[in-house]
């Protein structure tokens, strides 16, 4: 537990001053993460047994006490997305229970984001519900990175603060890539992230035309821009099955393009997503730890992870303090 002293002068008025303690604790989605945070704010992680019983029934028992304290529980409902999802709610409702001054979520990666609304009918809208579980668990504020779609912040009717990773990507981008290079959007709903990196980076911009016949399941009909004898970035907010995105490399590649890259904030990579990336034209696919790597992801040598830590536990510090985060936000 860190503890903040505020100063406004109570020694010199006879007034005790008003300590401001946080804590921060984790599930079992992305623990290395959370201590990383930990790190950064120079505090040990909060003391949380998260087990289960027999029958897989999710156990939390908070270990120390947490009256009054401002508390932040880090967990990515990433895969199990169910089972890490179950676990942020059981732990929500332990610290209410104990008297938690207030409760934020940190929510590195928003699982079911990509089912924002209707797009057939007889359809659920489970980024809404999740909203609606979270808030009815009884937390006070979400913190998220990269949402798949920004009018998830809509479906919540508690503050939700939401971070990008483009600051920790940028980094890495400058150190590497020259004006030369052109930033690739995997589809035309993404040319408004496309944009934001091509402007920082100060080079063109190109967008991919595709079909999706179905879930999962990609067709490049067009390049829109000039790729040709350029190094080339396709820069997504999450990579799953990468179907789409080796589809968009082999399209950037074949239209004479030097190298292609890519850059996404969430590494699911489900099913055959590291084989095919691994055959892929691509030379790289840069990411962060939103989602816990997994082993082959961190050995694999076409993948490389970023931390979002010092990220995160800026945005922690601020919202604890009081002070604003909208720095953070580009």
């Amino acid at each position: 537990m860190a503890v903040f002293a505020p100063s406004f002068g109570g020694p010199a008025l006879g007034i005790k001053p008003v300590l401001k303690a946080f804590s921060i604790f984790s599930g079992n989605a992305n623990r290395e993460l959370a201590q990383a945070i930990c790190r950064h704010l120079e505090t040990p992680l909060g003391n949380a047994q998260v087990t289960r019983f027999a029958d897989g029934e999710i156990y939390v028992e908070i270990n120390e006490n947490v009256r009054g304290v401002s508390c932040f529980v880090v967990q990515p409902t990433s895969t199990p997305v169910n089972d890490n999802l179950m676990e942020l709610l059981v732990m929500i409702d332990a610290l209410k229970r104990a008297s938690a001054g207030s409760i934020v979520a940190v929510i590195p990666y928003f699982g079911y984001a990509r089912q924002d609304r209707k797009s057939k009918p007889r359809t659920p809208i489970s980024a809404r519900l999740v909203a609606d579980l979270l808030t009815a668990a009884g937390v006070d504020r979400v913190l998220a990175i990269d949402l798949h779609a920004g009018q998830i912040q809509g479906f919540f009717n508690i503050p939700v603060d939401h971070l990008f990773a483009m600051p920790v990507l940028m980094d890495h981008l400058r150190s590497r890539f020259t004006p030369e290079t052109v930033i690739v959007s995997p589809d035309a709903g993404g040319v408004e992230r496309a944009r934001a990196f091509s402007k920082r980076l100060d080079t063109s911009l190109a967008i991919i035309d595709k079909r999706r016949p179905s879930a999962n399941v990609a067709e490049v009909v067009n390049i829109i821009g000039d790729v040709k004898g350029r190094d080339a970035i396709i820069v997504d907010d999450l990579v799953d099955t990468a179907g789409t995105l080796c589809a968009a490399a082999r399209a950037v590649m074949d239209h004479g393009a030097r190298s292609v890259f890519a850059c996404a904030t969430h590494a699911v990579l489900s099913g055959p997503a590291l084989e095919r990336i691994t055959a892929s034209p691509l030379t790289e696919l840069i990411t962060t730890d939103s989602i816990a790597p997994r082993p082959d992801i961190r050995a694999s040598s076409k993948v490389r992870v970023l931390s979002v830590s010092r990220l995160l536990g800026e945005a922690v510090k601020r919202i604890h303090l009081g002070d604003s985060i909208s720095s953070l936000f580009i």
